[in-house]
């Protein structure tokens, strides 16, 4: 018997062994981009923020990846790692996730379909960036994760852009959902979020102020976007500069070779999350085998492929086998109640690369525009300003051109073409305000349609439900709205008290949900009956000055989920008890001042933190597993920038970051040191012009 257990043990490790050797074997090594020579110089300001300069566009390309490697070649690769349906080998079961929706949705297969497709001088900053990010790892190989990783080329930074884009919009929830083989969302109400996920409800905020409207005759531009403090879709600060007109400063993703949201010499755009329906979900009719589909009176083979996920256990990595299959439609999940093809926006496209890039180019709203008609970018709301006054809302979406006599927003029978649209709607149909007799636009995820101020709204008429508009409002574009309408002239004080407003409006779904609490039967309990006399005393804001700042906000987060999935709000009196025992629990009572409980944390630094869930301060989403009880802020404001042109013309910005520009880097004095700053609502000098970040006194290198 002890032999036997003997030979049972050395089994086992001759398993775990083929497991550890299985991945890397198995992975595919990726060709380089032809060797070419980049020249890019580097400097960093008193920040760490890096100013990149080069001859061309593609030397920009190059030093911008380097410089970003340099401080977060952990996150980078945790991108590059997705592009080739690795990240579970990387990360483990989570990871696997996202390589089966990398290997569902075809990512990496279009990328390299259509990669020729995209223009020459595009290409060329792909695989500059692409080169930078290799050079980084050959003279860093103690810091790759993977083998086989590297090389990176072009096609794996495309192959990023096509996984990720979709997800902004809601596409993984309708995955997830279906996955899990629950009811496929109802697109009349934002799609369900898988569980183990967080709920796309933080959003992002942003203004543009023309001068008429602004004391001081400047034109105004502020971006306030969302976004968690750390990981693939965190923030990164940089300055790029090229001879060939490449001048870009603001935030960009890991993986990205451009600047996705700031501003250059002539304008500036920023960013938040919209979504319109862009999803449709067909049902098919399968035959009894379940490898064909009926359409359009005849059998189609459904197309199945067989994919391995490696998923990481411990010091081994086990491949999990999935059938993937697709349709006509695109994208098929078989579950326990049938097989569901999804349709999308920016389904199998590549063309957002190209226009990302042209963005950045352009020096003119005529350039931009003729950027912006590309159709590359599935999904997302632009607010645009520029040096000539000019202001503009774009609730942008790859409009799917729908035949009438269908319910999209719910699931559509997949047996007849009549149901399945094949473009997208022109440019000229995508809803926009441009220079409002209000003087401004915002943007809180709110309904396009509260977005510059009464009288001068879109009109819901001029748009067919056909595109899906979401009508939802938020707290955050009430308030916005209230406040930027009831000042006929703002100065830069008061913009940017509008912008760190922590109040939240009893027009908001706040209001009936507060008055829900306080007037629900708790019999004789008496901690709740305490719970809500303090509720009674909640001056309706998250500054951190009132005691009952925190419990209202507990009780605000359990009901935000369910509002914004437009689910049944919970039980009020459930509602108010699971606070109170969270906060008994955690703090021992139920009045703890907001500001010692709500934290922002990183490394030896532990500050207090103001805002709320869904206010223009927004503190979204708390992490709750901090050893003493408290909740560490990681999503909400994140990258901020001020941005304003002055009568002559001429640009000026500030920003700031949670933490640092160093974003993975904790013996580097850039991971922490912009946190006093974001605590304390302040912001930093952004140096445009390269001269003037040389003069800060950083040392100029190449990589």
């Amino acid at each position: 018997m002890q032999h036997k257990g003997k030979i049972f043990v050395v089994a086992l490790m001759l398993l775990a062994g083929a497991s550890v050797l299985w991945e890397p074997l198995t992975a595919e090594e990726m060709t380089a981009p032809p060797a070419k020579a980049y020249d890019a110089q580097i400097v960093r300001d008193q920040f760490g923020v890096p100013h990149v300069k080069g001859k061309t566009d593609a030397d920009a390309s190059y030093g911008l990846a380097y410089a970003h490697a340099e401080d977060d070649f952990a996150t980078i690769q945790e991108v590059v790692a997705m592009t080739r349906g690795r990240t579970g080998a990387m990360i483990g079961s989570d990871g696997a996730k996202v390589d089966y929706v990398q290997h569902l949705l075809g990512a990496r297969a279009t990328a390299d379909k259509r990669y020729n497709e995209i223009p020459a001088d595009v290409r060329a900053t792909l695989e500059a960036y692409a080169s930078g990010l290799n050079h980084y790892a050959e003279k860093h190989p103690d810091e790759v994760r993977l083998a086989k990783l590297f090389p990176v080329n072009g096609q794996d930074i495309v192959a990023g852009f096509v996984l990720r884009a979709p997800f902004f919009y809601g596409l993984d929830s309708a995955i997830g959902a279906l996955a899990e083989d629950k009811a496929p969302p109802n697109e009349k109400q934002p799609p369900l979020t898988p569980a183990g996920r967080e709920p796309d409800q933080n959003g992002s905020n942003a203004w543009a102020v023309a001068p008429s409207r602004m004391a001081d005759g400047k034109t105004w531009l502020v971006s306030n976007s969302h976004q968690p403090y750390e990981g693939g879709v965190a923030w990164y600060e940089a300055v790029v500069h090229s001879d060939e007109g490449l001048d870009m400063a603001g935030a960009l993703f890991p993986g990205s070779p451009y600047v996705l949201l700031g501003h250059n010499r002539n304008l500036g755009w920023t960013n938040t999350v919209n979504r319109p329906d862009l999803i449709d979900i067909y049902k098919l009719t399968l035959n009894e085998a379940g490898d064909q589909y009926q359409f359009d009176g005849a059998w189609k083979p459904l197309e199945s492929k067989r994919v391995w996920l490696p998923v990481k256990f411990g010091p081994i990595t086990v491949p999990i086998p999935r059938t993937i299959y697709r349709s006509i439609h695109g994208p098929v999940i078989v579950n326990k109640n049938g097989a569901f093809a999804i349709r999308y926006a920016g389904m199998d496209k590549v063309t957002l690369l190209e226009q990302y890039y042209r963005n950045t180019k352009a020096q003119s709203w005529e350039e931009w525009t003729k950027s912006m008609a590309l159709g590359g970018i599935p999904a997302t709301n632009f607010i645009y300003a520029d040096k000539t006054g000019r202001i503009a809302y774009l609730y942008y979406g790859l409009f799917p051109n729908r035949k009438p006599g269908f319910d999209y927003q719910g699931v559509i029978k997949g047996d007849t073409s009549a149901a399945l649209w094949d473009s997208n709607l022109p440019f000229d149909r995508v809803p926009k305000i441009v220079n409002p007799a209000s003087g401004f636009v915002q943007n809180a995820n709110n309904s396009p349609f509260l977005a510059a101020g009464p009288g001068s709204e879109m009109n819901p008429a001029d748009y067919s439900p056909l595109m899906g508009i979401e009508g939802r409002m938020t707290n955050r574009g009430i308030r916005a709205t209230e406040l930027m309408a009831a000042d006929k002239s703002i100065t830069p004080e008061e913009l940017l008290t509008i912008k760190n407003d922590m109040t939240y409006s009893k027009a908001s779904f706040v209001g009936p949900w507060i008055a829900s609490i306080l007037e629900a039967d708790v019999g004789g309990d008496a901690e709740l009956k305490a719970a809500q006399a303090l509720l009674t005393t909640w001056d309706w804001t998250s500054d951190g000055k009132g005691n009952a700042d925190a419990l209202a906000e507990g009780v605000i987060r359990i009901a935000a989920r369910p509002h914004w999935r437009g689910e049944k709000m919970p039980d009020p009196k459930g509602a108010l008890k699971e606070a109170v025992d969270t906060f008994k629990e955690r703090f021992g009572r139920i009045d703890p001042p907001l500001l010692e409980v709500q934290r922002l944390r990183r490394g030896q630094v532990d500050l207090p933190m103001d805002g709320g869930h869904d206010t223009l301060r927004a503190a979204s989403i708390w992490d709750r597993e901090q050893p003493d009880g408290k909740y560490r802020v990681r999503h909400g404001d994140s990258f901020i920038m001020l941005i304003n042109w002055d009568k002559a013309g001429k640009v000026w910005s500030q920003s700031m970051q949670p933490y640092g520009a160093a974003t993975t880097r904790p013996n580097s004095k850039h991971f922490t040191n912009q946190m006093k700053l974001f605590a304390e609502k302040k912001y930093k000098p952004v140096h445009f012009e390269w001269v003037d970040a040389v003069a800060q006194g950083g040392t100029v290198y190449r990589p």
